[in-house]
């Protein structure tokens, strides 16, 4: 059985990967003659650089620019992989920091309040529970009591002692 702390960074990495891989499958659906000419016109010519500021950009640009920038461009890569290290964390113990999910919590605020109607809040969701995860006690971990302040050993726990 999972424990508290793990089942919380393990929703929070769902919400992540399910927030980042739908974003970038909806581009794909939506922007598909976009994505899909990249190839065409060979990767490095996907989004041009124009330095110089020559002629205003075509409306065709614009759109390609936006699919770029909307897709492998945007928050969803790092979002998938940001996911894959909390539910990889989470299965290893590890805790992750409450500083993450406040980061997290916070940039999707902001990124929903920028961007209404948007799922950007369900990475608020996460964020907070990354908090929580941070904030709970893993269930394998010894609490030393009183008499810790007093013997030593004990305060290493019962593994010191066994070992």
């Amino acid at each position: 059985m999972l424990n508290s702390r793990k089942r919380l960074l393990r929703c929070a990495s769902g919400i992540m990967l399910v927030l980042g891989a739908g974003h970038l499958s909806l581009l794909a659906l939506i922007a598909r003659d976009d994505v899909t000419g990249w190839a065409d016109r060979g990767i490095w010519a996907a989004v041009p650089l124009e330095l110089a500021g020559g002629a205003d950009p075509t409306a065709r640009t614009l759109q390609n620019e936006v699919a770029f920038w909307a897709g492998p461009g945007s928050f969803s890569v790092p979002l998938v992989l940001l996911g894959c290290l909390v539910w990889h964390l989470a299965g290893r113990g590890v805790a992750v920091p409450a500083g993450i999910g406040w980061g997290l919590a916070a940039w999707c605020a902001v990124g929903g309040v920028l961007l209404v109607p948007s799922p950007f809040f369900a990475g608020t969701v996460a964020g907070a529970l990354i908090v929580l995860a941070a904030r709970k006690k893993d269930g394998s971990e010894a609490v030393p009591g009183p008499e810790a302040a007093r013997d030593p050993e004990a305060a290493r726990g019962p593994e010191a002692a066994e070992a």
